[in-house]
């Protein structure tokens, strides 16, 4: 129906503009108006704080909204409710419903040109879960937050995760700027919840609060310490048969709560410290379902592939580890991960990107680590060649072999690491997920 890569395309002269959005959500009846929501932007770990705060108030018996973005196998996964995709025939059936409309408003003049991709499936998403009766919904931002089209709902509460260079293009070429745009999603006399960050984030985001006469609520209660010595939370990460999973306890309004989560990393912590105060909040606004025994359920059923998924080893085959680190933030945090989790054998990257992301970066972070790198290719119009990335990590010296296709990647990237061998497959959201494709790994 879609093809894929296409979210940040645009004509010449078209910019992003929420006026834009809302005259097309007004002549859809405005879905957004018919459930509550939270809003969640920033740079790296937004998916993974929804993913958990969604399973948490689906564990506190709500029926729960999700839309979050990119996909890694189909566009379905990206409108979720109470952890089951869209189906096809709604799908089908409300995109029609929405192109309709909008090529209605277009040739009205009420619209200068057709809605983008990720407006449409924003439009889509709304549609659906009000059409549903969801209870609430959580909000991923696409791509910055100030002008997204996820940012025309009055969201209960407004989310801000990790800020790094990323997208500069269309955000800008300092977190100064790029915190600018993620802070947009402040609402005057909202609730936002935060960690601290980068001196330049956090000054944006104090001054936007200050200026919004918002609260602000702070996650760090949440954020278990970790010695300075050693990867001490990370200690509690265990491989087990269906992947690493992570436990700590953690003090919660006055008791403690055992936190068990997939998704590990001691960038996940700050996570799933965002999604936790968030509930926190929620049970505050009415949310009275929302317990530590929910919390606890909710982070444990946590679904949320591609982020440090472990394949198992099986007969000749070695294991594999897909994570979607796609920047250099995403890159420092999957070493950091490997660092922490990975015995010394032999370790094979299947590495492929986009070409407007700082390839060059990441290889100098990641590539390192390898015995060997299988530079590939994603079947995507922004894919870099694997040509392109061997030229752009010139400086790394590690092996780089090359493979037309992910298939091919991994057939190499096996036979090198052997048996006991560890393939990663890392670089982009993209090559993740052809990569599962190829394998039949699990998305659930």
């Amino acid at each position: 129906m879609y093809a894929l890569g296409h979210e940040l395309a645009t004509t010449p002269s078209q910019k992003f503009d929420l006026a834009h959005m809302r005259v097309l959500l007004e002549a859809l009846e405005n879905p957004e108006q018919k459930f509550p929501a939270v809003l969640i932007a920033g740079t790296n770990g937004k998916g993974s704080t929804a993913a958990t705060l969604a399973s948490i108030l689906q564990a506190s018996g709500y029926k729960t909204g999700l839309y979050t973005s990119p996909h890694l196998l189909r566009i379905n996964e990206r409108i979720r409710i109470s952890g089951t995709a869209i189906t096809d025939d709604d799908f089908a059936g409300i995109h029609d419903l929405v192109d309709r409309t909008a090529e209605r408003l277009v040739t009205e003049n009420e619209l200068p040109w057709h809605p983008s991709f990720f407006e449409m499936l924003t439009a889509i998403a709304f549609e659906y879960f009000a059409r549903e009766k969801v209870e609430i919904a959580v909000l991923e931002v696409g791509m910055g937050g100030r002008l997204d089209a996820t940012n025309v709902v009055d969201p209960r509460v407004s989310v801000i995760t990790d800020i790094s260079l990323d997208h500069q293009k269309f955000l800008g070429d300092t977190l100064t700027e790029i915190a600018r745009e993620k802070a947009g999603i402040i609402r005057p006399k909202g609730v936002v919840v935060t960690l601290p960050q980068a001196p330049e984030a956090n000054d944006v985001i104090g001054n936007a609060i200050l200026d919004a006469a918002a609260k602000a609520v702070s996650a760090v209660q949440y954020v278990p310490p970790v010695s300075p010595n050693s990867a001490q939370y990370l200690l509690s990460s265990t491989r087990e048969e269906a992947g690493y999973v992570s436990r700590y306890p953690l003090p919660f309004k006055g008791a403690q709560i055992e936190v068990e989560t997939p998704l590990v990393g001691r960038h996940q912590l700050r996570n799933l410290a965002l999604a936790i105060a968030t509930a926190e909040e929620l049970s505050h606004q009415g949310f009275a379902g929302i317990t530590a025994a929910s919390i606890e359920r909710g982070i444990r059923e946590t679904r949320w592939p591609g982020r440090f998924q472990l394949l198992p080893a099986s007969g000749v085959y070695p294991e594999i580890v897909f994570d979607v680190a796609h920047n250099p933030a995403g890159a420092w945090a999957l070493r950091s991960t490997l660092s922490a989790t990975y015995e010394e054998r032999p370790l094979v990257f299947v590495f492929g990107a986009m070409r407007d992301k700082a390839v060059s970066e990441m290889a100098e972070i990641l590539f390192p680590l390898a015995d060997r790198v299988i530079a590939t290719h994603a079947d995507n119009p922004r894919a870099m060649t694997p040509a392109e990335i061997r030229e752009a990590a010139h400086r790394v010296a590690v092996e780089i072999d090359e493979a037309l296709d992910v298939p091919a990647a991994l057939a190499k990237a096996r036979t090198a690491a052997g048996s006991r061998g560890l393939v990663l497959v890392t670089g982009s959201i993209y090559i993740v997920g052809e990569a599962m494709r190829a394998l039949g790994a699990r998305i659930q």
